[in-house]
């Protein structure tokens, strides 16, 4: 077995007991929060609850017996991938949250790309160039970005270039203009600490004795920077990454509900307002998921950006 597949198996073990706790803290989300799940799902429907309703519906729910053996039955229906059903639109969570993760993750990448776009220029020639006009602005930039918050900047965007220029759709998920807007409002936000972290790293890399001696065998000044002091300075902003990408694979609430984009952010928003306890659980298992995974990726992102990391 080679080191890679030794370390995958190692890290998706260690993952179990940390699945097992989110789903008992998920779980403990509808016997925690105030008033009966139970009652809640029935007026849901718009009928009114009756004492032969309502058992019926915890009957429905798994909500009878002792709380162990309810979480044992949730936790067996879980597995095999059963998340139960929306008080609101009956349909089955795992169905709808599936419906509405690639609008999410269309979302998320676009939002990476747009901060790529934005800090990595800004912050790679502002450590080259300190003190220089770029610098200047890459600092505006990150302190507009860190400042300035999301739904504050997406109320902008869709006033002066939605209602008054008309170049870009309100509202709604279509085509490529659609989603311009929402995506740069989560870029730029995203991009402020890129900036500086690829700043300070890029300042500290190439401070670096294999930066001089690569300049000392007569490489070219651009290839010093792209292949030497680059990848060196991406390690930290990998990391960064890996929490920001969960972070946006989560669904951002703000943007998403400004934007009306379908997205697994507004679904969870909607149900939190209409106390719909299933779909939370399930949002949150899977939130849970991925980040885990997310940041399984990041960990082997680290071995192929340096070499001298090992899996180990």
């Amino acid at each position: 077995m080679s080191e890679i597949k030794r370390f995958l198996l190692k890290r998706l073990l260690a993952l179990i007991p940390v699945l097992l706790g989110v789903s008992v803290v998920t779980f403990a989300l509808i016997n925690l929060t105030p008033g009966d799940p139970a009652e809640i799902a029935i007026r849901a429907s718009g009928v009114q609850p009756t004492s032969e309703a309502v058992e019926a519906m915890r009957q429905k729910l798994g909500l009878e017996g002792p709380v162990y053996r309810q979480y044992i039955r949730w936790l067996w229906k879980v597995i095999h991938l059963d998340l139960g059903q929306s008080f609101n639109s009956g349909l089955p969570v795992a169905q709808e949250l599936l419906l509405r993760f690639p609008a999410t993750l269309r979302l998320a990448l676009c939002a990476l790309a747009f901060t790529a776009v934005i800090a990595l220029p800004l912050g790679i020639f502002a450590a080259i160039y300190p003190g220089s006009p770029i610098d200047h602005i890459s600092r505006v930039c990150a302190l507009l970005g860190s400042s300035m918050p999301g739904f504050w900047l997406g109320l902008l965007l869709i006033y002066a270039l939605a209602v008054r220029l008309k170049l870009f759709p309100v509202v709604g998920m279509g085509g490529i203009k659609h989603l311009v807007l929402p995506a740069f409002t989560l870029g730029f936000g995203l991009a402020a600490p890129y900036i500086r972290l690829l700043k300070t790293s890029m300042l500290e890399v190439l401070q670096k004795d294999f930066i001089n001696t690569a300049r000392a065998k007569g490489l070219r000044e651009r290839l010093v920077i792209a292949r030497h002091a680059l990848k060196n300075a991406l390690l930290p902003a990998v990391t960064l990454l890996g929490m920001n990408f969960g972070g946006l694979l989560s669904g951002s609430f703000i943007v998403e509900t400004i934007f009306s984009w379908p997205g697994i952010g507004k679904y969870a928003v909607d149900a939190i307002f209409l106390k719909d306890y299933t779909v939370i659980q399930g949002y949150v298992l899977l939130m849970a998921v991925i980040f885990v995974l997310v940041n399984l990726l990041v960990d082997l992102c680290y071995v192929f950006l340096d070499p001298r990391i090992r899996l180990s």
